[in-house]
């Protein structure tokens, strides 16, 4: 029995445009990238045993001579042609037959808040990622401004490029890398996301679902819904309540794009 292809649809509950990223975990570094302006949705068909990453960029501007993006840059040009530079916060996915894994990772530091969360599924399928904003109380050391305003929070790893902060060389191992005060000032605010290098064995979460949802800037109280196929498929665990009217509008109303990747305005 052949695995399936899966829907993951990537929501902006941000009050501002985001760019996603998304990166196929291969040597090739394929990848795609969209607009998503403040209530915007778009859907992404994961073919069977897909893994990668998807995340935010903010402050994009491809039309000026840098075509750049604040954070999260991933190459001169809307779709991704390398890994997101960081600060970035990261939704990853390896999607398998029977067992998915995903988590949300602030190994690579913080731009937005992100939540992961299955429709239904078997097995631990519960939300992973931060609701918080870790930009409000990022250590100054740690700080990504632009035009004085925080944008984004390092890693230790990335801002002091020590072995031990970084988990290589003689704390390579999970015995030797410990939490730090920086990845304990995250895990405070974060506690649903991986925070250093070993921290995956309280942030990766098993599941075996159809779809999911990435949701950027979106609280845990928030009812998380995708769209396609014409129809409008929604969780309704007790931990949800609901999205704002504007969400349920678009949803409802607008049909996607039935390409790879389907933005619903």
């Amino acid at each position: 029995m052949y695995a399936r292809a899966k829907n993951i649809t990537i929501v902006n509950v941000c009050n501002e445009t985001v760019w996603p990223g998304i990166i196929t975990q291969n040597n090739s570094y394929h990848g795609d990238g969209f607009t998503l302006k403040p209530g915007q949705s778009a859907f992404y068909n994961a073919p069977s045993g897909w893994s990668g990453r998807i995340w935010a960029r903010t402050g994009c501007n491809f039309n000026n001579s840098t075509r750049t993006c604040q954070t999260g840059s991933c190459g001169p040009s809307l779709n991704c042609t390398g890994p997101g530079s960081l600060p970035a916060s990261i939704a990853e996915f390896t999607l398998g037959g029977d067992t998915d894994f995903y988590d949300v990772s602030l190994v690579d530091g913080f731009n937005v808040p992100v939540m992961v969360r299955p429709l239904g599924g078997k097995g631990n399928c519960s939300t992973a990622g931060c609701d918080g904003d870790l930009r409000q109380s990022c250590l100054s050391e740690l700080t990504v401004k632009a035009n004085g305003k925080v944008i984004g929070c390092r890693s230790a790893c990335d801002t002091f490029n020590s072995d031990q902060f970084c988990c290589r060389g003689s704390y390579g191992d999970q015995a030797t890398c410990l939490p730090s005060n920086y990845s304990s000032s995250f895990k405070q605010v974060c506690p649903a996301a991986s925070s250093y290098a070993f921290d995956d064995h309280t942030s990766i979460i098993t599941c075996s679902a159809e779809q999911y949802i990435v949701a950027f800037c979106a609280s845990r109280n928030q009812t998380v819904c995708s769209y396609h196929d014409n129809k409008l498929f929604c969780d309704q665990s007790k931990g949800l309540k609901s999205f704002s009217q504007h969400w349920w509008l678009f949803l409802v109303l607008a049909l996607p794009l039935t390409l790879n990747i389907g933005v619903i305005f």
